[in-house]
């Protein structure tokens, strides 16, 4: 990064704020987790411990989700992650020896059904948000595909406390690229420096508002650790030797009240 992007003030400069969602304001990782063991539960395949299968899924997720921006698949990825899902799970039981389709959609049902119901806010989402809503501007800057960060964002009943909703299946682009920052700042009338991003991954959400010549504040809980995670000793993502440091580093939304001197 070009450190004359770097905001040269303290945060009493900052006018708008954007949030990421998952594992900033809501639980998804730990809902990803419930998810994966109520499908299996329900529809197993029979004969594996719940844990095995998962530790399958997460392997053929490693296989397919990262690289999926360089293969076909994205475009219908953007608006529809059913299909991506269901594959995901058809290379699962396949890892097992099964060649199943219909299996693998019944799984990829009850996953998105059972992820969805146990989809949570943390418990100080809405009283941070609440206090902010009547100060600033409020944003929602969110990767993955259109339907689902939708579907979260009205199980969640977020919608009312943002100006502005960005996701990345609608605009074609996600974080952290530099359009995307570009464009939420020029939508609350701000300069760089003014807008504050609060998020949980360094390399999406941290890296991308830095570079845009924004401030950033990272959010790092024990839980944020994917199923796919290889490992059970397996941590939160960690900040890249040399790479920019955030304006502050918190574990709670409720901590990001101070440094606003709120």
């Amino acid at each position: 990064m070009v450190d004359s992007l770097r905001p040269k003030g303290g945060l009493n400069e900052v006018r708008a704020i954007y949030f990421d969602l998952d594992d900033t304001l809501c639980g998804y990782w730990d809902a990803s987790k419930e998810g994966l063991r109520k499908a299996f539960e329900q529809h197993g395949p029979e004969g594996h411990a719940i844990p095995d299968l998962i530790m399958h899924w997460a392997a053929a997720f490693r296989g397919f989700a990262p690289h999926i921006k360089k293969t076909t698949w994205y475009e219908g990825y953007l608006k529809n992650a059913e299909p991506s899902r269901t594959e995901q799970m058809r290379l699962t039981l396949e890892r097992l020896g099964i060649s199943d389709p219909d299996h693998a959609s019944k799984l990829s049902h009850a996953y998105m059904t059972e992820r969805d119901r146990a989809l949570k806010l943390f418990p100080d989402a809405l009283h941070v948000l609440g206090l902010l809503k009547d100060r600033y501007p409020l944003g929602l800057i969110t990767n993955g595909p259109a339907d689902v960060q939708r579907q979260e964002i009205e199980t969640l009943q977020v919608e009312s406390y943002f100006n502005n909703i960005y996701i990345e299946g609608e605009m074609g682009e996600g974080k952290p690229l530099l359009s995307v920052f570009n464009r939420a700042a020029a939508a609350v009338e701000c300069q760089p420096h003014e807008v504050l991003m609060v998020g949980n991954s360094y390399g999406h959400d941290i890296k991308g508002a830095l570079e845009a010549g924004w401030h950033a504040i990272w959010i790092r809980r024990d839980s944020d650790v994917p199923p796919s995670a290889d490992g059970k000793d397996s941590k939160p993502e960690s900040k890249p030797e040399g790479a920019p440091e955030p304006d502050a580093t918190i574990e709670t939304l409720s901590q990001l009240l101070p440094l606003l001197g709120l």
